[in-house]
């Protein structure tokens, strides 16, 4: 069996879109299996950069099917933009399928993430703002319209008839734009003409590839700490990042999945609302946000950063069952004097070394570290692992023996070929 599942172990952004390019050329097929366009995966290839919000990550250097499953909200629109601007790109993506069971982020879907973001006011989540979580409350309260409804428009015209009237009671709340069923029931009969030749039923594909011991990867989007049950809630995505959302997201039992590649960033950044316990708000988080380039390949907006955290590690390594961490963005570390490796939380004055399951803004939190002295060369061209400095190796030692899971690969940067392998992926 040949199954690979590529997922976050912080709160996203820790390079997956690189990792998953890189092991895309052997991958037979390869399956999105949650998450919306509030994704962004940057993959640099030769200098060149490409930011993907919907579209799997390996689609760039793959020649295999790549799937947008089950799990994944689709925005239509923003599909076939993502789509247009790849192919003036030159990229061939006549290997791009859509499940007819993703659900579809309608513009009602936008207009209520807006609405009710400005209504929280201070309470604000610090959602994208693009649907996501309105598409995923349809789904769940069996109100959605699935990408499957495009391919038979007079179902699709009665799901929408009803979801206007709702949307548009709920709109009025808000004291929002409504809309006309009419101009919306024709907008879509004309982009399902666009997209109705790529879904199809990918599941039995894809299961039937599986047992066939053929090659699959499949990819998260965000991570735990924005998992919907497992991350910082309330403050989380809509849909489950995690190695189970794999099997629930994409279609395929547990027992289908190999490997569990965690994704883990060497130090720490989060996007938007939402507790941060390592979080460096000073200096030092200006040094990795500018040295790391943190800002979102979406929004723009700036991340916050802070030293690496193993109380979060060691939850991602268990939740997950990881089978192996792949280390990104070691050389943002380049040049510090004293590094730091978070391993327990003081709360109230109780030491935890577990992720506490009910994390507050309001609680303050002591950070336990463990610091390391730093290193001053530069790692960015570095190949093999004897070649990296002691004091570096003495960190990348110490993640993989308090996590008791091996580090099969660091990345030195972001081009694909920027990466040490210590064991084989």
């Amino acid at each position: 069996m040949n199954t690979y599942v590529v997922v976050g172990t912080q709160w996203g952004d820790e390079g997956k879109g690189k990792i998953i390019d890189v092991l895309a050329p052997k991958a037979d097929y390869i399956v999105r299996f949650q998450g919306g366009n509030n994704a962004g995966h940057t993959v640099v290839v030769n200098d060149e950069k490409f930011i993907l919000q919907l579209l799997p990550s390996g689609i760039i250097n793959s020649k295999g099917k790549c799937i947008i499953g089950p799990g994944v909200v689709v925005d239509i629109e923003v599909l076939l933009k993502e789509i247009n601007e790849l192919e003036k790109r030159g990229k061939n993506l006549d290997n791009l399928f859509i499940d007819e069971r993703a659900h579809l982020i309608m513009p009602y879907h936008i207009e209520i993430d807006k609405a009710r973001e400005e209504a929280r006011g201070e309470n604000k989540i610090g959602t994208t703002q693009r649907g996501i979580g309105p598409c995923y409350i349809d789904k769940i309260a069996r109100n959605g319209i699935r990408t499957g409804d495009l391919l038979e428009m007079d179902r699709f015209k009665d799901k929408l008839e009803w979801n206007i009237k709702d949307k548009n009671d709920m709109l009025q709340r808000y004291g929002k734009e409504t809309f006309e069923l009419e101009a919306l029931y024709e907008k879509y009969v004309d982009l399902a003409q666009k997209i109705k030749h790529r879904i199809i039923d990918a599941v039995s594909e894809v299961n039937e590839a599986v047992d066939n011991n053929k090659t699959v990867l499949f990819e998260g989007a965000q991570a735990l700490m924005l998992d919907i049950d497992y991350g910082t809630y309330p403050y989380v995505t809509s849909s489950s990042p995690t190695a189970g959302g794999a099997a629930v997201g994409a279609g395929v039992s547990p027992r289908k999945i190999e490997r569990v590649l965690g994704v883990m960033k060497a130090y720490t950044t989060r996007v938007g609302e939402g507790p941060f316990p390592t979080e460096e708000d000073n200096e030092t988080g200006e040094i990795l946000r500018k040295t790391g380039g943190e800002y979102g390949s979406n929004t723009g907006r700036p991340r916050r950063c802070g030293w690496l955290d193993l109380v979060i590690g060691k939850y991602g390594v268990m939740i997950n069952g990881l089978t192996d961490i792949v280390l990104t963005k070691l050389d943002v570390l380049d040049g510090f004097d004293k590094v730091k490796i978070a391993v327990a939380y003081e709360i109230d004055g109780k030491r935890y070394v577990n992720y506490p399951p009910n994390l507050r803004k309001s609680k303050e939190i002591k950070v336990i570290y463990e610091e390391f002295d730093g290193w001053k060369e530069d790692i960015s061209k570095i190949k093999n692992y004897d070649e990296l400095p002691e004091n570096c190796k003495k960190y990348i030692k110490f993640i993989e023996e308090f996590l008791g899971c091996p580090v099969s690969m660091v990345s030195v940067g972001p081009e694909r070929t920027q990466n040490i392998y210590l064991k084989d992926l």
